[in-house]
C-alpha cells in the first residue's frame, strides 16, 4: 500500500511519479479528493468528540450542584446523532479511499529512470562475453526434441497449451539445478524455508498481487485458495501482522518452488518453446530487513543472482527498469538478462526488486526498534527462473552435433 501521507507532504512529486507508472491521473485526483474530505470529517468527528467530553463534564458538575440539565442533555443526545452520522461518513471515506488506495502501484525510488516500456530500460553493465559459433546455433525448442529432453507434445495433451514434460537426462539436469541454486543461495546467507503452493486471498493483497492481478492467478474457488504465482507471496507473509524484533533482521530466505500464471496478458508471445509457461519452477531469494538497509540487501541479491549465472558460465546483463516496466509493487527492479544464441538477444532470467515498506504496509510486517514500531522492508528476487536456466545453458553449450556440454559446477549433482 502507498503512504497515504506522502499526498499531503508531498503531492506534486507523488503525482509526478505514479503517472511515470502508468496510474491514471484522474485516479489519483480522486484520491486525493477523498483524502481531503476525510481528513476533514475526521477533525468535524474529534471536534464533536471534545464537545461531548466538555458537556458531559458540565452535566456532572452542574448535576452535583443541584442545578437543572436537562438543557444540556438535549445538546449531548443530538450531538451523539451528529457524531453517528459523521462516523458513518468517515468509515465509508476510509474503504473508498482503501479501496483505490489497494489498486494504486508502489512509488518509484530517485533513482529509477522516468521512460514508457522496456526500450527505455537502461543497462548497467554486462557480464561475461557471448559465445560464438562456427555452426548457425539451434534454438532450445529444437535441440530439446532432438534429444528426447522437452516434450512439448504430450505437455499439451496433458494440461493444453504452455505446459511442457521435461524427460529423461533433461529432467535430471532440471533437478540438477534446483539443487545447486539452493546450495549457493546458501552459501550466500539465506535460510532454506518451503512454503505451501497453495494460499489466502488476503496472503496474495500482502504482496500486491490482489486485488489488481487476479485474472492472472489460479483460483480454487470452492477453497477460496490461490496457486502462487512466486514463492515470494508465502515467504514475504510469513511474517504477516507481525511485529519483529530489530535485531533479528535482516531475515533473509530461499526457496524453491512451482509457479503458476495464467499469463492473461501475453496472448501471442513466445508460443514456440519454454520461454513463457502456465506453470514453471524458480528458486526465489526473499529478505525482510530494516528501512535503512533495504538497499545493501538489494545490491546483496543482485550481485547473488548474477553470481550464481556467472558460475554457470552464463553471458548476462544487468538492466535498471524504468517506470514504465517496473513491476506493480516494487520501489526498483534491477532485471538480469541472460543471452540466448538462437534469438540473438538477451532475454529476462531474473529480476530482484526492492519494494521498500509497500508490501509491509499490506501485510502489517513491523520490527520494533526501541519503543517503535516501524514498518519493515521487503525485497524479493529470482535466482533463478529454473526453466530458462535450463534453456540458457542447452543454447549456450550447444555443440555442433546437437548435444550439451554441461556447466563444470553442476557435474558433482548429476
Amino acid at each position: 500500500m502507498i503512504n497515504l501521507k506522502l499526498i499531503e507532504t508531498n503531492f506534486d512529486d507523488f503525482n509526478k511519479k505514479l503517472i511515470a507508472k502508468k496510474v491514471d491521473e484522474g485516479i489519483l485526483k480522486t484520491l486525493l479528493q477523498i483524502y481531503n474530505q476525510l481528513k476533514a470529517q475526521k477533525l468535524e468527528l474529534e471536534n464533536l468528540q471534545a464537545l461531548q467530553n466538555a458537556k458531559s463534564k458540565e452535566v456532572g458538575i452542574k448535576a452535583r450542584n443541584g442545578e437543572d440539565v436537562s438543557e444540556i442533555k438535549k445538546e449531548l443526545e443530538h450531538n451523539k446523532e451528529n457524531i453517528q452520522k459523521v462516523q458513518e461518513k468517515v468509515n465509508l471515506l476510509s474503504q473508498d479511499l482503501d479501496k483505490i488506495a489497494a489498486s494504486v502501484p508502489n512509488i518509484i525510488s530517485d533513482d529509477v529512470p522516468f521512460g514508457i516500456d522496456e526500450s527505455e530500460n537502461l543497462e548497467l553493465k554486462r557480464v561475461l562475453e557471448i559465445p560464438k559459433f562456427d555452426f548457425t546455433p539451434k534454438p532450445h525448442y529444437e535441440l530439446g526434441e532432438n534429444l528426447g529432453w522437452l516434450d512439448f507434445e504430450r505437455g499439451v495433451k496433458l494440461s493444453g497449451s504452455r505446459f511442457t514434460a521435461i524427460k529423461g537426462f533433461g529432467a535430471k539436469l532440471n533437478r540438477a539445478l534446483v539443487n545447486y541454486m539452493i546450495d549457493f543461495n546458501i552459501n550466500r546467507g539465506f535460510e532454506l524455508v518451503n512454503v505451501p503452493f497453495l494460499v489466502k486471498p488476503e496472503i496474495l493483497y500482502g504482496t500486491g498481487q490482489l486485488p489488481k492481478f487476479g485474472d492472472d492467478l489460479y483460483k480454487m474457488s470452492e477453497d477460496e485458495l490461490y496457486l502462487i504465482p512466486t514463492s515470494e507471496v508465502p515467504v514475504t507473509n510469513l511474517f504477516n501482522d507481525e511485529i519483529l524484533n530489530a535485531n533479528d533482521l535482516p531475515l533473509k530466505f530461499t526457496c524453491y518452488s512451482h509457479c503458476f500464471r495464467r499469463e492473461a496478458g501475453s496472448a501471442g508471445r513466445d508460443t514456440r518453446g519454454m520461454i513463457r509457461q502456465h506453470q514453471f519452477e524458480k528458486v526465489e531469494l526473499v529478505c525482510i530487513t530494516k528501512n535503512d538497509e533495504s538497499e545493501k540487501n538489494f545490491d546483496e541479491m543482485v550481485s547473488c543472482a548474477s553470481d550464481l549465472l556467472t558460475s554457470l558460465g552464463l553471458p548476462h546483463r544487468h538492466m535498471l527498469l524504468c517506470s514504465g516496466d517496473i513491476g506493480f509493487s516494487a520501489a526498483k527492479t534491477i532485471d538480469l538478462e541472460v543471452w540466448l544464441p538462437s534469438q540473438n538477444c538477451y532475454r529476462e532470467i531474473s529480476s530482484v526488486s526492492n519494494c521498500l515498506d509497500f508490501q509491509a504496509r499490506r501485510a502489517k510486517i513491523r520490527y520494533k526498534d526501541g519503543k517503535k514500531n516501524i514498518l519493515a522492508h521487503t525485497l524479493n528476487g529470482s535466482s533463478l527462473a529454473v526453466g530458462r536456466t535450463l534453456i540458457a545453458i542447452m543454447e549456450n553449450y550447444q555443440q555442433s552435433d546437437g548435444s550439451i556440454k554441461i556447466p563444470e559446477v553442476l557435474e558433482k549433482y548429476i
